[in-house]
């Protein structure tokens, strides 16, 4: 007889934003991680955000130096206030559990936000809180919005406009 499959419709996405000090977990860090869940109906149901200690014996890798180098005073944000790895990835779940319901992890496959919040939910609280993934765009309007990032260098940068110049 086949297995039997829960097919209950989601009840709440999940948002997240990362900041790392390499490209892949393991070898590097997760420095900060924030999210927002939001319900069905897109209405913000609640946020996440930690900053994490390095993971023991981990580099930071030349890239993510460079740019760091450039985002001194965003770097040192991502240090305040910073909790041990496992603390943060039980807290996490935890809080994904809490809100109740069937969560989905919004995903987009061009940043490491799902690679790093995986790596460290399985490596630290052994589950993955989330009945699936989602990608974060598509052909259909999403009704949610990526979590607000708490470095200053994650703000829209304001583009002034060109300004013709005349000969006197």
């Amino acid at each position: 007889m086949p297995p039997e499959f829960d097919i209950a419709p989601t009840t709440f996405h999940v948002t997240t934003h990362v900041h790392t000090d390499g490209p892949i977990p393991g070898p590097h860090s997760l420095l900060t991680l924030t999210s927002s869940a939001y319900g069905a109906d897109g209405v913000l149901i609640g946020t996440f955000t930690a900053n994490l200690r390095e993971l023991p014996g981990a580099t930071l890798h030349p890239t993510a130096l460079a740019t760091w180098r450039t985002r001194a005073e965003d770097w040192l944000v991502t240090r305040r206030a910073s909790r041990p790895p496992g603390q943060v990835a039980n807290d996490y779940a935890a809080w994904v559990t809490d809100l109740g319901g069937r969560a989905s992890f919004v995903a987009d496959p061009e940043e490491p936000d799902h690679l790093f919040v995986y790596w460290y939910l399985q490596r630290f609280a052994g589950r993955w809180p989330f009945t699936g993934t989602v990608p974060a765009h598509g052909g259909t309007p999403r009704p949610w919005a990526p979590p607000p990032c708490p470095l200053r260098g994650c703000a829209p940068v304001e583009v002034p406009e060109p300004t013709e110049v005349t000969a006197a």
